[in-house]
């Protein structure tokens, strides 16, 4: 998504205050070539009865990153940035879901395609495989269906963000260290500058999440840089309340 035609281009920003060091590295962010990610924000990861919660975990460490993601979605959609969302699921036949996947999955009491109380688990097409509706996609928005962790592997993500122009990727979703954690690997290895919401995302353990978080900042920012949303944010709203008064 562009900016609308009635809105002027978005100019280079400073850099977003970051951890380990002032994100991007190129010392400007350009919002247009900075696209926001939704890592499979599904009622099957973050739902009750769903994936996530029939294992055993607690579902409110993988929700706890709603709001403040809902806060910055809303900010982008307003300023008409990139966003795009993922789902992780699998075909009805179960044919793209390797049998190692399918094995531990029914191992831990949440087998892929068994029937649940929000339809078949993680497959496409069923209740729990949506996105919640409080980040739900709206029209204009690119969706990236997968069977993978990673968001890159076997989809046509990195065309639909070379297309656009995008250099910059800002990360939100669940999990932190594997769904999220695996995208963010695999757009680092890719040449994309990414920044890590560390409040907009979550794992089923919060030591999970705060190893997965402290892995992006390792070797001096070895997958890209950590934030919290609210500093994004202040560093994006500037131009926001310019443009919104011109």
């Amino acid at each position: 998504m562009r900016y609308p035609a009635d809105r002027p281009a978005a100019p280079s920003l400073g850099t977003v205050p970051a951890d380990p060091y002032p994100w991007p590295f190129g010392g400007a962010l350009e919002l247009e070539r900075t696209a926001l990610l939704l890592i499979d924000w599904q009622h099957d990861f973050c739902g009750p009865g769903g994936y996530v919660d029939a294992m055993g975990y607690d579902i409110a460490l993988t929700r706890r990153g709603i709001e403040p993601t809902r806060d910055l979605l809303a900010l982008w959609r307003e300023l008409g940035l990139p966003i795009v969302h993922t789902r992780e699921g699998h075909k009805p036949d179960l044919s793209d879901c390797p049998p190692n996947k399918l094995w531990r999955s029914r191992r831990v009491g949440a087998g892929i395609g068994d029937s649940g109380p929000c339809g078949r688990v993680l497959v496409r097409g069923e209740p729990g495989w949506e996105i919640v509706p409080e980040l739900a996609p709206v029209a204009g928005e690119a969706v990236i269906d997968k069977a993978t962790k990673g968001a890159f592997s076997q989809t046509d993500l990195e065309l639909v963000l070379r297309n656009r122009g995008i250099q910059n990727l800002v990360f939100t979703g669940i999990t932190t260290d594997v769904c999220v954690h695996t995208s963010l690997r695999e757009g680092n290895d890719l040449g994309y500058e990414c920044l890590l919401l560390e409040d907009c995302t979550g794992a089923t353990e919060e030591s999970n999440h705060q190893a997965a978080v402290h892995m992006v900042k390792m070797q001096g920012g070895i997958f890209g840089a950590v934030a919290r949303s609210s500093v994004l944010m202040d560093a994006i709203q500037p131009n926001h309340d310019e443009g919104a008064t011109t």
